[in-house]
């Protein structure tokens, strides 16, 4: 196995590890949220996972070159915008819907990849993105209606999409850590900004504080470096689509832990959702789609 396959496998592993930790985060989310305002919560979750990283690594901002650090703080302006947009639309649409419009990102991806990037997306590729999205479609959907807060959640959709793009443009492997923990800073500055206006609240249970440190810690600057790094290998399609799991393992520790039902839609919706995973691994490639482009600002 030559090291590029090798290189490409470790970040699809790696990847799919980091979309298996944001899908076990839903149902922790869904019962803080009931003590915790949506904002605070963000607020505090990206101030710890910023501060972890910069304790762990203090040294890894310093090697940041300018043109590394400019990026990663537009990466994390998006993702953060996307946070508050996404955080608000919740407040105004039912969560199936909500899920269903967030994984547009998906079919976004490859558009802009194609625009902005010029990659050129073969018929294989559309063929996952479809069977990927209507994975989706059967797995959250209960109904579709459009109002503000999808129209909020669907420009966050678009957000995310341009995140993926452009992490997968700009990324670094030998810069992960310094890129990762910018763009973490810019994310809790950007929640801490929106949320200061009504006070911070805080967390009053030691159980809420443990989903918090985890999410923060785990799901928060551990899946940030994972991300960072293994877009540096993957082109953007291939990792939106990969990153379309979440729901499935969202839906499978719902079950696991959460003490939700199985049911023949979850199953059925999981299943098309692996599938476009799978048909966008094995789908052989030209070498112009398998490379992984790199911009500069």
């Amino acid at each position: 196995m030559s090291s590029d396959r090798r290189a490409t496998l470790l970040a699809t592993a790696a990847l799919l590890a980091v979309t298996a930790c944001w899908g076990s985060t839903f149902f922790l989310i869904h019962d803080l949220l009931r003590r915790v305002p949506t904002l605070d919560f963000l607020a505090v979750r990206f101030a710890i996972a910023s501060v972890t990283l910069v304790l762990l690594a203090p040294k890894a901002l310093g090697r940041l070159t300018r043109e590394s650090r400019r990026q990663a703080v537009v990466l994390g302006c998006l993702y953060g915008v996307a946070q508050i947009l996404q955080t608000s639309g919740l407040a105004r649409t039912p969560a199936s819907v909500s899920g269903f419009i967030t994984g547009m990102y998906v079919v976004a991806t490859p558009v802009f990849a194609a625009l902005i990037l010029r990659t050129r997306i073969g018929v294989l590729t559309w063929v996952a993105v479809a069977l990927a999205m209507a994975g989706l479609g059967v797995l959250t959907l209960s109904g579709l209606s459009i109002g503000y807060g999808e129209a909020l959640i669907f420009v966050s959709a678009m957000l995310y999409a341009l995140h993926i793009v452009g992490l997968g443009a700009w990324s670094d492997a030998r810069q992960t850590l310094g890129m990762a923990i910018v763009q973490l800073i810019v994310i809790a500055v950007i929640c801490l900004v929106c949320t200061a206006p009504d006070g911070l609240v805080l967390p009053d249970r030691v159980g809420d504080w443990v989903s918090v440190v985890y999410m923060a810690v785990f799901a928060g600057a551990g899946a940030m470096i994972g991300q960072t790094w293994a877009q540096a290998h993957l082109p953007a399609t291939r990792a939106a689509i990969i990153m379309s799991t979440e729901p499935v393992f969202a839906a499978l520790f719902a079950v696991l832990l959460g003490g939700e039902s199985a049911t023949v839609r979850m199953v059925f919706g999981g299943l098309l959702v692996l599938a476009a995973m799978l048909l966008a691994e094995l789908a052989p490639r030209r070498r112009i789609e398998a490379e992984v482009t790199h911009l500069t600002v």
